[in-house]
């Protein structure tokens, strides 16, 4: 396995995990299930954060990989993508 770090201009993380069968992209949303939406886009993840009285868009990209399967709990957003 191998891990990258970054930090946005808001300071939450966003972690890329590399498995040999998957990456996984975890991203501190601070955010319920119910206030993310996120699309994938060939490549790129577009995540939309709604919380009633603002929202918020944020893109992107994402490894080279399959099908992805995406989760948000406890304010983490994960997305799995099959290598």
């Amino acid at each position: 396995m191998s891990m990258q770090q970054f930090a946005g201009g808001n300071e939450r993380f966003i972690r890329r995990y590399e498995y040999e069968d998957s990456w996984v992209i975890a991203a501190d949303v601070g955010l319920s299930e119910d206030e993310v939406d996120v699309d994938i886009v060939g490549s790129t993840a577009i995540v939309v954060a709604d919380t009633g009285d603002r929202v918020t868009e944020t893109e992107f990209e994402l490894p080279a990989g399959g099908d992805a399967d995406v989760a948000v709990r406890n304010g983490v957003l994960t997305i799995t993508l099959t290598k």
